[in-house]
């Protein structure tokens, strides 16, 4: 498998004034030798980022941001809320610097109080926590990473990159019982939604480019925020809003797996305050997915929030007019998570154009699914996933819409596997399809069946949809062979397409 077929080289990237591909001097834009393990749902997520903390010593370093922070998240059970976590860090002597989005207000359903509230008492246990306003008019920062760096036990250090915040709502697990804390959403998800998300767990040279990604950022000379009460805000509460130095970044960690990764970002171009690592703005995740697409000639797997952008899903349209076998699967919310009728509506005629283009382009080559979980009760998918025919995989915050290619700051990895049997993008794959089909509780009614070993799968026809399976839309599907991509069992049984959306 050749990474430079699929990934963008420096130009390609289309910002020269970052240093991401140049910091080490290898002419490439990517890093070889990474182990690369998706983390799929919250609690996977959570058990392994409190553990990686938990065993962090007096002058580690710990670097991380977040679109939405809640104190009181429970990561890992009792007495891991995340203030507790990162503030116990802190207080032992790691050196912990955080970015957190400083937010729209509180007024218009947003998180500037629980962000603000993160921030003091994480600087209150000696963290270095602060509240970025540094976007472009009406934009966020929507980056969720974490690195951590131990300078003795360079074998150690590891970053996430994905999807999930570290506030309510997140950690819920295979079975899809939703987080015992969770905020107020559509009425149908119920008091504690159903939650479905991934994070990328990175080991290897990778982590020296999503330290470097955070750099940059903290690094940014331009005042955190351009708003007057912002600062008058910041004085009455005693937030610290300095911008202490930063430890020399280390050597990046050894190489240790067969996975070669590439860090792609988003940033808007800004007319006061330019980002001075991207004047121009950047857009190489739009450039990679548009490299990574042109390629497809079976098979695209998604899982995304939203698919709802007419214009960003005509890349998917034109690989599906240009090659007669391609299929394309996507995995969506079956309803939007807005309480406001108003925004619901919106989000559903935005995501109903999407379709229409797709059906156009692909016809019955397009199946389009939302995910219910053993009580009937809606999944909310927020993962924003993509594989391209079992080689080129992502996982990152950036949702399928124009905004997340173009206006907030967004974080995603791309991985392609260089093993001399590559595995990783399959098995993402057929982790992700296998626990929809099969739901961690056997087989659901009507969909695929496991038989020993082998497993057979049929998708039900439009018109005739069993209990357990909703299509979101009727978009006439077909699933791909089983016989060809089943060649690994999950936990949740015999890996094969998707057949059934029960999860």
């Amino acid at each position: 498998m050749t990474p430079g077929s699929w990934f963008l080289s420096a130009d390609e990237r289309g910002n020269p004034a970052t240093d991401i591909d140049r910091r080490r001097g290898d002419g490439l834009a990517w890093t070889r030798g990474n182990l690369a393990r998706p983390l799929v749902h919250g609690a996977a997520y959570f058990h392994e980022l409190v553990e990686v903390l938990d065993r962090t010593r007096a002058g580690d370093v710990v670097m991380f941001t977040d679109w939405r922070g809640d104190p009181d998240e429970r990561l890992d059970g009792p007495r891991t809320q995340v203030t507790k976590v990162l503030g116990d860090a802190a207080r032992r002597g790691v050196h912990v610097y955080g970015l957190l989005w400083r937010s729209h207000p509180d007024w218009l359903h947003f998180s500037s109080p629980q962000n603000r509230q993160l921030a003091e008492q994480l600087q209150e246990a000696g963290a270095h926590v602060l509240l970025d306003m540094r976007v472009r008019f009406g934009g966020s920062h929507h980056q969720k990473m974490f690195v951590v760096r131990h300078p003795d036990r360079p074998e150690d250090d590891v970053a996430f990159v994905g999807g999930i915040d570290l506030c309510r709502g997140r950690n819920d697990d295979t079975k899809h019982q939703g987080d015992p804390l969770a905020p107020p959403m559509a009425e149908v998800y119920g008091p504690n939604p159903p939650w479905h998300d991934i994070q990328l767990q990175l080991r290897g040279p990778a982590v020296g480019d999503v330290e470097h990604v955070f750099r940059e950022r903290w690094l940014d000379p331009s005042p955190l925020s351009l708003n007057v009460l912002d600062w008058l805000r910041d004085r009455l509460s005693r937030l610290r809003t300095e911008v202490p130095a930063l430890p020399e970044q280390l050597p990046d960690p050894p190489a240790c797996g067969p996975h070669s990764v590439q860090t792609l970002r988003t940033y808007p171009r800004r007319r006061l305050g330019r980002y001075p690592f991207a004047p121009r703005g950047e857009r190489s995740i739009a450039r990679g997915y548009l490299k990574a697409l042109a390629k497809a000639q079976q098979l695209i797997y998604v899982e995304d929030q939203y698919l709802w952008s007419a214009r960003v899903i005509q890349p998917f349209a034109e690989a599906l007019r240009a090659n007669p076998d391609l299929r394309l699967i996507c995995v969506v919310p079956l309803v939007p998570d807005a309480a406001s009728p108003t925004i619901s509506i919106a989000e559903s005629w935005g995501r109903k154009q999407a379709m229409k283009v797709l059906g156009r382009a692909g016809g019955d080559r397009v199946a389009v699914y939302g995910l219910e979980n053993a009580a009937g009760t809606p999944i909310y998918v927020h993962a924003k996933s993509c594989v391209v025919d079992d080689t080129w995989a992502t996982v990152g915050s950036d949702n399928f819409n124009l905004r997340s290619w173009t206006y907030d700051s967004e974080l995603t990895c791309a991985v392609v596997d260089e093993s001399e049997v590559p595995a990783y993008a399959r098995d993402l794959r057929l982790e992700l399809m296998s626990e929809h089909v099969f739901g961690g509780e056997g087989v659901p009614t009507g969909g695929c069946a496991s038989r020993g070993r082998r497993s057979t799968c049929s998708l039900p026809r439009p018109g005739s949809w069993t209990a357990g399976t909703r299509p979101v839309a009727p978009v006439r599907g077909r699933a791909p062979d089983c016989a060809a991509t089943s060649r690994r069992r999950s936990a949740v049984g015999a890996g094969c397409p998707l057949g059934s959306s029960t999860s």
